[in-house]
This record gives structure tokens, sequence and C-alpha cells, in this order.
């Protein structure tokens, strides 16, 4: 419901009334948070290190480059990382499942073949993740996990956790669901290990800015062209990410003439979602792409991004997963 989300990131009297919800919301996160914490729940500890990737706010901050940042660091530095992933969006017939960069959306969700794809790294996804941490580590001989979103999944012990925030809409209105955006209130930042913002953040230590050189062809995936090849040209741009805008005002700084088209953060794209009356360019992003390969035409095109982080951070999480008890 756009309406809804959009009234968390400007004034809306709508607020007000779910604000009772919202209260609700926080009581009993907290309350489940803390029964974790005391060990009134069961907690599962993995026999290797657990990182944590995840937000305290719904829609994208940024997560997918992050986890394939890190993994490129880890593998860099001598590590055998796995990802594990819930699959949101995906459907599969059994948990958990072995994800490669040929399983079908459908069955993983975009986000988790997107991974398998680009890291090189063993993924599974399970609605469970400690059932798919214990799966990962059976068949694959991983070092370290990374768990892609999850930082309120609590039955799984991390030892390290990592929030990534949306520098241009950040928290919102700062109230959790369903009046806010948030999962968790903003004090939950000052317990994690890192904070990283995506986007350009006065005083935050850091930062992500997310880079691309080439539009990748859909129906050929050998065919490249530079980033300024669109220039002053009007072009479709689609994007079923969280937060598609920014999509959108990047192609704008290109100096394209953008035809936008949103759709829900992990929408299941269909022939018809890329069928418009003209012939022009269809751009979209690599995370949309992987579900629409199947349907591709030569005028389809897609952006893949890479993370660029300050060599710092990398530091300080390799640091800390070797001396967790340092810093």
């Amino acid at each position: 419901m756009k309406w809804l989300s959009d009234s968390w990131y400007r004034p809306h009297p709508v607020r007000w009334l779910l604000l009772p919800l919202s209260l609700l919301y926080r009581l009993l996160s907290s309350i489940r948070r803390t029964a974790y914490q005391r060990g009134w729940l069961t907690r599962h500890k993995m026999r290797v290190p657990v990182i944590v990737v995840g937000n305290i706010s719904v829609g994208g901050t940024g997560k997918t480059p992050f986890v394939l940042w890190l993994c490129q660091q880890l593998k860099q530095s001598g590590y055998h990382p796995g990802i594990i992933s819930r699959g949101y969006g995906g459907r599969a017939k059994q948990y958990p499942l072995d994800v490669t960069s040929e399983t079908a959306t459908a069955s993983a969700g975009d986000e988790p073949v997107l991974i398998a794809r680009r890291s090189g790294c063993p993924v599974v996804v399970d609605p469970d993740r400690s059932r798919a941490a214990v799966h990962l580590l059976s068949q694959q001989a991983c070092d370290v996990i990374i768990s892609d979103d999850g930082l309120q999944h609590y039955a799984l012990e991390r030892d390290i956790e990592i929030c990534l925030v949306d520098s241009q809409r950040r928290f919102g209105n700062k109230l959790c669901l369903p009046a806010g955006p948030l999962r968790e209130p903003v004090s939950r930042l000052q317990t994690v290990d890192f904070v990283v913002y995506h986007g350009e953040a006065a005083s935050q230590r850091y930062q992500m800015q997310l880079e691309a050189s080439h539009w990748h062809n859909l129906a050929d995936t050998e065919k490249q062209l530079p980033l300024s090849a669109f220039h002053e040209q009007e072009v479709h741009a689609l994007a079923g990410i969280g937060h598609p805008q920014r999509f959108f005002d990047f192609l704008c700084a290109q100096g394209m003439i953008v035809h936008p088209h949103s759709f829900d953060d992990h929408h299941d794209f269909k022939s018809a979602d890329l069928a418009f009356a003209d012939e022009l360019p269809v751009l979209m992003t690599e995370k949309d792409a992987v579900k629409c390969q199947a349907f591709a035409r030569p005028h389809h095109w897609y952006l893949p991004v890479t993370a660029r982080i300050d060599d710092s951070l990398a530091q300080a999480i390799l640091k800390k997963l070797k001396d967790p008890a340092d810093g």
C-alpha cells in the first residue's frame, strides 16, 4: 500500500490513527528480544562466526550490494563465507534450499539468486535461518556465515551485527510499524557493532556508495554498453526494489529522459510488465533482471552495481572476527 509507506516519510494524519498499533508492536518486539536475550526462548549458536547484515526499517537500504562487498572482503582475507537468507518472495517446495546461479527466483527469491551469481559463495535459503545455517555447515566447508537480513531473527546467535541505513529516508517519522517504517526503535542502533549509511551522510563514520560502469543486455549477456550510452535519450525505467525513486533519480542524473515504472519490492515480473507501445530502451536494476531473463528482448538492459566503502570498515570487521572481545 503505497499510500501507507508514503505516510511514513511525510506528515499524514493516518499515523495518529495507527499509533496505538505501533506502540503495541514496539512493546511486543521488545518483549520478544528480551526473551531471547535472557534465555527464555532458545537461541542457536553456530560453530563458526555469524555476521548479520540487516536494517531496522522497512524498504531497501542496499543490503545486497553490501553482502556482496562483504563476501569479497572476507574471501580476500582467506575466509570461506557462506550466505543464508529467508528467501523473501520465493516459495520452495521444501527447505532448506541450496541456491545456485540457475535456481529459479520463484523458489529462492530474487536476492539469494543474485547473491549466488555474483558472489560465487554457497547460499542457502530457509525461513528458519538457524536451520539454514546448520544445513549450510553440513554441506559446505564454510568458516564464517553471513545472514542476509535477519537482524530481528534472534533465534540465531550472532557474533557481529551490521545495520544499514538509507541516508536519504533515514528513519522516516521514527515510529514503528504500522504507523512508521521501523521494525525496531532507533535506539537499537546503539547495540549493533557497525552502522553503515547508504549514500552521503555527514558526520557518519561508515558510508556506502554504489558504483556502476556498464549496462548489460538481458537477451545477450555478452553485450554491454557504457553507462553514458542512453544520455539524452527517452527510456522506460522499472524498479521493483525497496526504494525505486533512488534508481530513477540516478538515471535522471545521467541525463536520461525517464519514464518511471515503480513496482512493489520483490515484484514477480511478467512479460506484460515490460511491454510498452514503443521500442524505447527498458532499463532496470540487476535485482529485477534476474526475474526477467526468461522474456528478455534486445532493448532490455540492466545495471550491475558494486559497493564502495572505506577500507577501515573491512579492517574493523576482520579485527572483530579475529578477536570478538576487542571493541
